[in-house]
């Protein structure tokens, strides 16, 4: 009799290829679904009652920051809450591999800006036992995961690693670094790296370093990033992730397509976003890709389908900084804001570009909670002269009190020791936009979560629980088949991931069993504060209803909502166990 690990029961199976759903038994032994359906031949050691839920693979997020979380969170929640079994590390060409010892420090510094990773949380949760590559992903395989994972070269830091942080922000790599870095990405493929990350802004990135400038990818030149593409051509391996978006958006796709040719490997585009009204945005996107499609480059879409508000206060926000002055302004300790907000010139300057409207800085704060007017004051730090703003928005005190915008939330900040909460509110999303960018391209997944990172004022790792509620069972826009194809199988094959995505006999079993009809995301919009990060420090959580069971390797890690304490996740090097 053959004794199998887990029989999930009577659930309706919904197995990531696009078959129509279907009901039947599976069958999970050594960390492998063992048999879908039948009779199997012998019994389990645990069943799982299915009936009425819904089994299906794990979902693959592909855009996230975990990578100082991962070594303290196994379960990289928010994502892991929320049927996400596996991640992809070292986005936007950001992470801590390769650094030297004397630039840990630097390294977590950038991110604190970069990313919103709290300082604190980082210098106490992470154990640095790595310099090189293989070092690191050496230790990222010790450390206890209860999720997969595979990691991009974050190509900044490789940049600062060979050349310097000031040499790699100012100028081109030479002949000599330049084969250098060839050389150590040959050697982190070789120890299982899955390609490289750039993200590249231009010189007024929207996600600038600690001290306000650019990071080391934003400003790139086109050859050195050619340079790394070669190494992908030249061993036909990896993928490459890329956010370009400099200012010039008929030169920056024109960038990725040379890109595209110059690797011969699939390029993840980031991101596709929607608007409320108008489709031509999204539309205009979807056009391109086929388009590259017809000249033969792989070049996929990955679409932001995350429904979150963003809520804030000026001593953390860091998404104003494609404005100079903005940027100005937050950067520092807290007495030199304080100090820079009481400034008139930067005062002005900030006025200045605020009402001349420049387009990109508009476009970034429609996706960050919104034009500011529309940003509603959440709380004012307990200080009763000010509680009377509690509620209203920044257009409504202006009104109110003859004052320009910037200036209204400038003295409110001031006024409340930089803790002066605004949230952006929910103005609606557009669910027939949404859909189409699943629906009209055979190229594109959703998501965008960016789990990980600007913790203190964005939930982005929820969106698969919203994705299945939203477009599929309230709005019926989306197919159940459909949506999970984009959720696992295709974001898996996109990013290299062997065996996983589907629920086939002798894939992982990377599992979820939920009930679609109870799926929620809780509390909604902006979730609530908990304090579960080390050093003290805090971060904003949505948390998920409606899951019966999560299972990573054959092993449940959370059940009804509950992390079991099993890590049974994999580094998956080369995309494979």
């Amino acid at each position: 009799m053959a004794e199998f690990d887990i029989l999930i029961k009577n659930g309706t199976v919904v197995d990531g290829t696009r078959v129509p759903r279907y009901r039947a038994d599976v069958w999970i032994r050594d960390g492998k679904v063992a048999q879908i359906g039948g009779r199997a031949p012998g019994f389990a050691k645990r069943t799982i009652d299915a009936d009425g839920l819904i089994v299906a693979p794990g979902f693959v997020d592909l855009h996230t920051h975990y990578d100082a979380q991962i070594r303290w969170d196994p379960y990289c929640t928010i994502s892991g809450w929320h049927g996400v079994t596996s991640v992809v590390l070292g986005n936007c060409g950001f992470g801590f591999a390769p650094v030297k010892p004397n630039f840990r420090e630097r390294s977590m510094l950038m991110m604190t800006r970069t990313e919103a990773i709290p300082y604190d949380a980082m210098q106490a949760g992470m154990k640095w036992d790595w310099e090189t590559i293989p070092q690191y992903l050496d230790s990222l395989e010790r450390t206890p995961k209860g999720v997969n994972c595979i990691q991009y070269l974050p190509t900044a830091s490789m940049m600062t690693y060979v050349m310097g942080l000031e040499a790699a922000k100012t100028r081109p790599a030479d002949d000599v670094e330049r084969a250098e870095i060839r050389r150590l990405l040959h050697e982190g493929m070789d120890a299982g790296l899955c390609g490289f990350s750039i993200q590249r802004l231009g010189p007024d990135s929207v996600q600038a370093d600690f001290d306000g400038s650019p990071m080391v990818t934003d400003t790139m030149c086109d050859d050195d990033i050619f340079n790394l593409a070669r190494v992908l051509r030249e061993r036909d391996e990896g993928f490459i992730q890329i956010t370009q978006a400099a200012g010039h958006i008929k030169n920056d796709l024109a960038f990725v397509e040379r890109l595209a040719a110059a690797a011969q490997r699939p390029i993840l585009h980031n991101a596709i976003v929607p608007t409320r009204k108008d489709p031509n945005p999204h539309r205009r996107s979807l056009a391109w890709l086929k388009r590259c499609r017809e000249k033969g480059l792989p070049i996929f879409g990955q679409t932001a389908t995350v429904r979150t508000g963003f809520a804030f206060t000026l001593a953390d926000w860091n998404l104003y900084d494609a404005s100079e002055a903005w940027r100005a302004v937050t950067t520092g300790t807290k007495q030199e804001k304080l100090a820079k907000m009481k400034d008139p010139a930067l005062r002005a300057a900030i006025k200045k570009q605020h009402d001349e409207a420049n387009r990109r800085l508009e476009v970034i704060q429609a996706g960050v909670g919104g034009p500011i007017r529309h940003l509603l004051v959440q709380w004012v730090n307990d200080k009763p002269e000010l509680e009377k703003y509690v509620g209203k928005s920044v257009g409504q005190i202006a009104e109110d009190e003859g004052k320009h915008q910037i200036d209204v939330m400038l003295d409110l900040s001031i006024a409340g020791d930089l803790k002066v909460e605004f949230l952006g509110p929910n103005r609606g999303f557009n669910a027939d936009f949404m859909a189409e960018m699943t629906n009209d391209s055979p190229y594109t997944f959703p998501g965008v979560s960016d789990g990980g990172a600007h913790t203190k004022f964005f939930t982005g790792g929820a969106f698969t629980t919203d994705y299945l509620a939203w477009l599929v069972r309230d709005e019926q826009k989306i197919t159940l088949e459909e949506a999970h194809y984009r959720l696992s199988a295709l974001p898996a094959h996109a990013a290299g991931f062997r065996d996983r995505g589907v629920l086939r006999e002798g894939a992982w079993a990377d599992v979820v069993v939920y009930n679609l009809n109870g799926l929620a995301i809780r509390p909604d919009w902006i979730g609530e504060i908990v304090h579960d990060f080390p050093g003290g420090e805090w971060r904003r959580v949505q948390h998920a209803e409606g899951y019966r069971a999560i299972i990573v390797n054959g092993e449940v890690t959370f059940d009804e909502g509950r992390a079991t304490g099993a890590t049974p996740g994999k580094l998956l090097r080369h995309g494979h166990a």
